[in-house]
């Protein structure tokens, strides 16, 4: 039998502190009467009840899931 090699890689951590931009995502408009796949992207993002707010990091994952359910909530910078 063969020895198989592993490669081992370091990944160093930047010791600065970076921070992210966050954006503020509140619900304004209830899920009741829209696809079922639309309430559960706006739980996974932490909206349970109308004006529940919940404040996020700025990606493209988050975006994402904004872009899906843009008609139900109200999406703000935070600085």
């Amino acid at each position: 039998m063969a020895e198989l090699e592993t490669k081992k890689t370091t990944v160093k951590k930047s010791s600065k502190t970076v921070e992210e931009k966050k954006i503020r995502v509140t619900l304004i408009k209830s899920t009741i009467g829209y696809n079922k796949d639309q309430a559960r992207t706006a739980k996974a993002l932490g909206l349970g009840k109308i004006n529940s707010s919940n404040e996020l990091p700025d990606n493209d994952a988050i975006r994402g899931m904004i872009f899906k359910i843009k008609h139900l909530v109200r999406v703000e910078n935070i600085d």
